[in-house]
């Protein structure tokens, strides 16, 4: 009898994992930030991000002892300017399409996590956690290392 309440609570247990993520699940992998300067007022976080099946990164949280805000930024060259030859400049983007099965960067120069009105300078050593939310995976908490350079 023991046995077979072991064996259904194993079964429940299984079927509760399988509904909260599976095979097709987001992936997140890579992620770091990058130090700051001691009077910065914002910081980086990158990463690469799979989604087998498809979805879509649609926000980004921090917690408020890190930074008052977090936001999802492209680097794009200014209007009017030669590819290569104009000046870069930052700005939000409300989402970014995931297809499926291909890994989009979050990566210098490109897509990445700015951290708005840092409350501490980002140093080496430290590990902070920003909130990813998806379309359709919902959230997912991810361990950022801050580090001095690319690893």
């Amino acid at each position: 009898m023991r046995s077979s309440r072991l064996l259904v609570g194993l079964v429940v247990l299984a079927a509760g994992a399988a509904a909260c993520g599976g095979d097709d699940g987001v992936r997140v992998a890579g992620a770091w930030a990058r130090t700051s300067p001691a009077m910065a007022d914002a910081g980086a976080v990158y990463l690469q991000i799979t989604a087998p099946g498809g979805d879509r990164l649609i926000g980004v949280s921090v917690d408020p002892a890190v930074a008052a805000m977090a936001q999802i930024h492209e680097t794009v060259t200014a209007e009017g300017e030669a590819e290569g030859m104009g000046a870069m400049t930052m700005q939000e983007v409300r989402s970014i399409d995931l297809t499926a099965g291909e890994t989009v960067a979050l990566e210098p120069g490109g897509f990445h996590v700015m951290l708005m009105q840092l409350a501490v300078p980002l140093e080496a050593g430290q590990t902070l956690e920003i909130t990813l939310t998806f379309e359709e995976a919902g959230t997912m908490v991810v361990e950022v290392p801050v580090l001095d350079d690319a690893p």
